[in-house]
């Protein structure tokens, strides 16, 4: 009953934000949570630690964006062969990397992210270190006109909760908690008849799809998709996400991904307005200190509540209550 209370209170929060927050900043933060969704499945639900999640969102970023942009096709179609194109690039990096374990399955995805980022950088559909601009949202069945912010707020909301909704069937049900035992005792999931490796793949390939997914409808949002989105920092920046809001749980990486979004674009408005409060010159600094402060935060997870945000919360309710 508490679950439903808090999703309903968070339904309502997201229902009512684009009127009183930025629309496009917003669509980005829901965006990087359903990416961040996408990554604590594999990491948190099966135990599997991937450098190389931002080659899933890139891609099908630059997909989607050639098939509005260049293809002319329309707004379902485009977001369709991004997801698709990334699940197929999941299936290729997971037959590779899924047979290893602990950091060599970690240093495969990475390798493999970084052939991927190579390719972007090469190939000419990407554009190179110019981006993929001018990507078109066009309608949604033709009918709805998503050049309007409000319009393609709902459409992406309706787009996050869908891929959130489809975590949490998959977390679950019957294969997740397949999932859990593996990440728990893979040995004993095996000695239990369980085909462990075909397992951890439809994981690793369901990941890479809602990750695609969020990269696809980030790319339409901002209208342009860049090498930032495959580079290997992102990809460690979901980690950081995922960690922030807490592994293993279902809201925790949304929450995470909302802090750290925020922080990337808020923290020099923050400074400023600390700077004209206090005098503080130095203050005016801080937007060029996000790396040092999202470091901060991550070594504070790390010794202060490595259960993340939503984890240490979810403790505490729990040893309230039994108390």
């Amino acid at each position: 009953m508490n679950k439903k209370i808090g999703y309903a209170l968070a339904l309502v929060i997201v229902l009512a934000a684009p009127f009183i927050g930025y629309p496009v900043f917003l669509m980005k933060m829901l965006c990087f949570g359903l990416f961040a969704c996408a990554f604590n499945l594999l990491i948190g639900y099966t135990g599997l630690l991937s450098f190389g999640h931002a080659a899933f969102l890139g891609t099908a970023g630059y997909i989607a964006g050639h098939a509005l942009a260049v293809l002319g096709l329309p707004f379902e179609a485009g977001i369709l062969l991004g997801v698709l194109g990334a699940a197929l690039l999941g299936l290729g990096m997971g037959l590779l990397a899924i047979r290893r374990q602990g950091i060599y399955f970690a240093m495969i995805t990475l390798a493999l992210a970084q052939m991927v980022y190579f390719a972007a950088l090469r190939i000419p559909y990407t554009h190179g270190e110019d981006g993929l601009q001018g990507v078109p949202r066009g309608r949604l069945l033709g009918l709805l006109d998503l050049s309007k912010d409000l319009t393609m707020y709902y459409v992406v909301l309706a787009i996050c909760i869908g891929g959130f909704a489809l975590i949490v069937r998959t977390v679950h049900s019957p294969f997740g908690q397949v999932l859990k035992a593996i990440r728990e005792n893979e040995p004993r999931a095996v000695s239990l008849g369980y085909d462990v490796d075909r397992y951890k793949l439809l994981a690793f390939v369901l990941s890479a799809a809602i990750a695609g997914l969020a990269g696809a409808t980030k790319a339409v949002v901002l209208g342009f998709e860049t090498l930032t989105d495959v580079h290997w920092t992102l990809s460690g920046l979901v980690i950081l996400m995922t960690l922030v809001g807490g592994m293993g749980t279902l809201f925790g990486p949304v929450l995470g991904a909302f802090i750290i979004v925020a922080l990337e674009n808020k923290l020099g408005d923050l400074g400023n307005f600390l700077a004209r409060l206090t005098g503080v010159d130095w203050f005016s600094t801080l937007g060029d200190s996000v790396g040092i402060v999202t470091g901060l935060i991550f070594v504070a997870c790390v010794l202060l509540f490595r259960r993340g945000i939503v984890g240490e919360l979810a403790g505490f309710v729990r040893a309230r209550s039994k108390a």
